[in-house]
């Protein structure tokens, strides 16, 4: 079993770059959006799937979609209505 990759690791795998994707976050630069990836996910395509629709993609960037959501998620505020 390979050794999990540290968070900050992880998220050096998210990029962006105003000339890709219209600045949209991507993995390593390549036009696959983390947006992309996480809709493919919590509709339920499996890893698997995604590994081999996208075969530039590895698992370390679908950990590292997941990093980069849940970073964005804990910078959310909430404030009652």
């Amino acid at each position: 079993m390979k050794a999990l990759q540290p968070k900050d690791k992880l998220l050096e795998r998210v990029t962006v770059n105003p000339k890709v994707l219209l600045g949209k976050p991507t993995i390593r630069g390549l036009r696959i959006s983390v947006e992309q990836i996480l809709r493919a996910l919590a509709a339920g395509v499996p890893e698997e799937d995604l590994l081999k629709d996208y075969p530039e993609l590895e698992p370390e960037d679908i950990r590292a979609v997941l990093a980069y959501a849940a970073e964005r998620i804990a910078e959310e505020q909430v404030f009652p209505v």
